[in-house]
């Protein structure tokens, strides 16, 4: 009986040569991630154990990105506990504001070349999941297992279950990696791949760009997934070839393959061309509708996080605002995703765009996606985002409303000042 990519992963990071379903195992670990939400705790966890050092400076990631720049005391007490860790364990991947190479965690670790195929990767983040695009078995944890796991360099897993997601055809305009995680989750619910992996496959794969992979396993744990991953093909490697050429040149990584007779519960087929521009309407990620078939006036409209932060992200929103404006009293933020992003908006005139049309422009944080800071709402007010998460209460006021949308879907609604689609936009809105 064969296994999965993500079986194939954790059997070979436990020296096994097999793993099934439901096996209760202990696997060494490539990286393991921390913010500046989960770390601090985790720090008294692992110092309450009478640990004195990381099981290896290179492979413990920090980022503090939920809170900063520190929006009050505590978060900026938070902040602190981590960058005095950092320089006491002498960690080498420690992104601090005005690193070069800071930004949000989901962002900056792909684009930084610390994650690659075959890898075995957790973090104390939910999304975390994000870099089975590049091939690698990634997933959150608590902060406890983040601790053991800085004294270990390893962790236990329960070997999930697999779903096959069969992926055809090519995208219609406009149509993102968002609209069509979003479709999946619409047509499964937010528990219709509980503690399993969804294993993306199919020639439509090879019609989406590795930003819009990274978005499609972001958000993966909204349906109750263990992890998402996708093959490796060109565009894999062109990515691996960009971001960290001497471990692409020294072969130093695996591309596992799911064997042809690979077990899964359940086969689920997507055609690319029939998924339409998708919103999903408060209060859950499953409550799709075709953005079209939406007509709810907004306030607010938020445009980066570790979802759709990215150049391609920043740059596509760029292109649709270049010579409109945003609708009068609407508030329209932009975030960058990392300083690296915001460089490039920044040199390449897509942030004097943005300002040109109304837009508020941010440096690379979570801020609002949890309700951190940088766009809070007030109760009654609704905002479209293209974030992950439109819970109760997520973005603000426990009476506030988030719909989360793909970046064209966000910006046409900035200019419209309600739910809309580029389509709206046509003559010369």
């Amino acid at each position: 009986m064969g296994m999965t990519m993500t079986q194939k992963i954790l059997a070979a990071h436990a020296g096994l040569d097999e793993v099934r379903s439901a096996d209760l195992i202990e696997a060494k670990l490539d990286l393991v991630l921390g913010n500046d939400v989960t770390t601090p705790p985790a720090i008294k966890v692992f110092k309450d154990m009478g640990a004195t050092e990381v099981f290896d400076k290179d492979k413990v990631c920090m980022v503090p990105d939920h809170f900063t720049p520190n929006k009050d005391i505590k978060s900026a007490e938070l902040a602190k506990c981590m960058r005095c860790f950092a320089r006491e364990q002498n960690i080498t991947n420690y992104f601090e504001l005005g690193n070069k190479k800071m930004g949000i965690e989901h962002v900056v670790l792909p684009e930084n070349g610390l994650v690659f195929p075959g890898d075995l990767i957790i973090g104390a983040d939910s999304h975390t999941c994000t870099y089975g695009a590049l091939g690698a078995f990634s997933t959150g944890v608590g902060s406890t297992d983040l601790a053991c796991a800085m004294v270990s360099g390893s962790t236990w897993f329960k070997v999930p279950e697999a779903i096959k997601v069969v992926l055809k055809g090519k995208p219609s305009k406009y149509v993102t990696g968002k609209d069509t995680i979003l479709h999946l989750i619409g047509q499964i619910g937010v528990d219709g791949a509980l503690y399993k992996s969804l294993e993306f496959t199919g020639d439509g794969v090879h019609e989406l760009s590795m930003d819009q992979r990274l978005t499609i396993c972001n958000m993966a744990i909204e349906c109750g997934a263990k992890n998402g991953i996708f093959p490796i093909d060109e565009i894999t490697l062109e990515f691996m070839e960009r971001v960290n050429p001497g471990r692409l040149t020294s072969g130093n990584y695996t591309a596992f393959v799911p064997d042809e007779d690979a077990v899964y519960s359940e086969v689920i087929e997507i055609d690319l061309g029939s998924v339409p521009l998708t919103v999903a309407l408060p209060h859950l990620p499953s409550n799709t509708s075709a953005a079209s078939d939406v007509n709810l006036p907004i306030d607010q409209v938020v445009i980066g996080s570790c979802t759709n932060g990215r150049y391609e992200d920043i740059k596509t929103a760029a292109e649709i605002f270049k010579g409109r404006k945003v609708k009068e009293g609407i508030r329209c933020i932009v975030i960058p995703g990392s300083q690296k992003v915001y460089r490039q908006a920044l040199d390449e005139g897509l942030l004097a765009i943005f300002d040109d049309a109304g837009c508020v422009i941010s440096t690379p944080t979570c801020g609002p996606c949890l309700g951190g800071h940088m766009g809070i709402l007030a109760e009654g007010e609704r905002c479209v985002s293209t974030t992950n998460r439109n819970f109760v209460g997520r973005m603000g006021h426990v009476k506030s409303e988030v719909i989360l949308a793909g970046v064209p879907v966000a910006v046409a609604s900035a200019i419209m000042g309600k739910v809309a689609t580029p389509f709206d936009l046509e003559g010369g809105n």
